[in-house]
Formats: C-alpha cells, sequence, structure tokens
C-alpha cells in the first residue's frame, strides 16, 4: 500500500528536476498525477509539450497512469484546466504541488520591469491561479478532503542578492500559504509550502551550486509526499525547508523578543540606548541555514 493509492496529483513544472522527481515518487506511492509543463527555459521562454510528454510516457512504463498538462498556470484558464485535467481523466482530484518557476536574476539596481513581472507572474500568481481553481474544487467536496504543497525558498525566507524579484516572489508565497491553511481549513484541507535546496537546472549556476551537487532533486520528493498524504492530516500551514538528508521546520514571523516603553510609547531616543540589547538578541536568533549547519541547543525543541 502506497500512502498516496487511489489520490490524484498535479504538479506544475514537473517536466524535470524538482517536480519530476516529486511526480514520479508521487506515482510509486500510488497516485495518477497530471503533468504540468511549459516545457520552456529557465528563464520561461519558449515552449515544447514534449517535455510533459516525455514524464508522461515514463510514468505509464513504470506502470503508472499520468497525463500531459501544457498550459500556463499563471494564467485562469491555465490554473482551472489544471484541476479538470484531473477531474476529467480519474473523475476526481486530491492534492497540488505548486512547483513551477523561473528565474530571471539581476541585481535590484540593474532589473528590467520585464524581468520582475515575468518571475512575479510565474511564481505568486501561478500559485494562486492553481490554489484557487483547487479551492473551488474541494469546498464542493468537503467530505473528501484534500492537500496543497506550494514551494518558496530561502531567497525570500533568508534573502539572496541578485534575486530581488525571485525572493518577494518566495516570500510571498509564505503569506499566501498561511491564508490558504486558514481558509482551506474549513473544507478539510491542508496547505503546507517547503523551501527546498538541491542541485538543478535552476541553481546549476549559483555560487553555492557545487555545494548544492551532494543535494539531489529525488531527495526532495518525500516530504512532499508525506504532506500530501492522510498521514499529515493534521499538519498544515507550515513551512519546512528540505535538502539532502535535512528536513527542518521554520517558525513563521512571530515575536522573538519585545521591550516595553517606561511612558506611554518609545522616543527615538529611548530606542538608540537598546541598540546594543537589540543586536544581540538578532545575532542570538538568526543563527544561520547553511544546509548541515547544526542548531544551537538553545534552539532545538526538546520533545
Amino acid at each position: 500500500m502506497g500512502l498516496l493509492d487511489g489520490k490524484v496529483i498535479a504538479v506544475t513544472g514537473s517536466g524535470a528536476g524538482i517536480g519530476k522527481e516529486e511526480a514520479l515518487l508521487c506515482v510509486k506511492e500510488g497516485a495518477r498525477v497530471v503533468i504540468n509543463d511549459l516545457g520552456g527555459s529557465r528563464d520561461g521562454a519558449g515552449n515544447d509539450n514534449k517535455v510533459a510528454d516525455v514524464v508522461v510516457e515514463e510514468i505509464k512504463k513504470m506502470g503508472g497512469d499520468a497525463v500531459g498538462h501544457y498550459q500556463d498556470i499563471s494564467e485562469e484558464a491555465g490554473g482551472e484546466s489544471l484541476i479538470k485535467a484531473g477531474v476529467d481523466k480519474w473523475g476526481r482530484f486530491d492534492g497540488l504541488v505548486n512547483n513551477a518557476g523561473i528565474l530571471r536574476d539581476k541585481m535590484s539596481f540593474n532589473m528590467e520591469n520585464a524581468e520582475w513581472d515575468s518571475v512575479i507572474k510565474v511564481h505568486m500568481r501561478g500559485h494562486f491561479m492553481t490554489a484557487r481553481a483547487a479551492g473551488r474544487y474541494f469546498r464542493e467536496h468537503k467530505d473528501q478532503g484534500g492537500a496543497i504543497v506550494n514551494t518558496t525558498s530561502t531567497s525570500g525566507l533568508l534573502g539572496n542578492a541578485g534575486q530581488a524579484n525571485y525572493g518577494a516572489a518566495k516570500l510571498g508565497i509564505v503569506g499566501l500559504n498561511s491564508v490558504l491553511a486558514l481558509e482551506m481549513s474549513r473544507s478539510n484541507v491542508r496547505v503546507n509550502a517547503i523551501a527546498p535546496m538541491a542541485y538543478t537546472r535552476m541553481t546549476s549556476d549559483l555560487k553555492i551550486a557545487e555545494m548544492l551537487k551532494a543535494y539531489k532533486a529525488e531527495h526532495i520528493a518525500p516530504l512532499v509526499v508525506f504532506l500530501l498524504s492522510d498521514a499529515a492530516k493534521a499538519i498544515t500551514g507550515q513551512v519546512f525547508g528540505v535538502f539532502g538528508p535535512f528536513v527542518q521546520l521554520y517558525r513563521l514571523p512571530r515575536p522573538a523578543m519585545e521591550w516595553k516603553a517606561g511612558g506611554a510609547s518609545w522616543t527615538p531616543a529611548d530606542l538608540a540606548t537598546k541598540a546594543g540589547e537589540i543586536k544581540t538578541v538578532i545575532d542570538k536568533v538568526n543563527w544561520g541555514y547553511m544546509p548541515g549547519t547544526p542548531m544551537p541547543e538553545d534552539k532545538k525543541v526538546k520533545p
């Protein structure tokens, strides 16, 4: 018995890399899968249906079942037809993995409007269009339930020079993830996000690419399958980091420290006297995040 037996899952951007590995493992765990991919380049240019078709054929040779979807999921018609493809083919829909994305990296002061707009559109608007369509389906099938897994990034959670567009989109997805989790809980739907790190076409020319070679796309898929499965029915609204053998739980933005003014409110001068104390707290809570970085003992949650 697989964790996803009988379920229908759609994975965007699943023609290669992390998305493909997520789709393949979903099939191995018993799901039928909608393979979405425009078949474009890393920066979003061009399209080729064969990219999705090759994965569909690979799945069928494995003994699984899949259908290709080639529309732009950042457009309303693409988001709606993605969900419809699963329902039309198998009569139901159970889970969505929002993975599709592009990169158009450039320092913010050199970034063109089109480079900003295109990345925001594919990532943020793409997540919204598919999630909205899935949400509408799930509202009509509350007894069935479902799951959505979104994809954020440390570029948004922690920042990365040269990725103002990508980082803004990815942190925006965290906000969207939190809202969707609250809204869709009424329909018995879980919504979580992952921040994956792996060596793929998207990361092959980054400064940390050599380090990332130890962290493969297939390492990401098990967490995604788990979050899609009924075993994770009590988990929603969370953000998980995943790379190699590591799975992290991110602390969503919450106050780490509180300072109370002596009077009704603070003055700039009063806050200036606290500057050293504030910096000490910042240094303590921002302990680092690179793969394999040991977590300080005072940050660990004890069972």
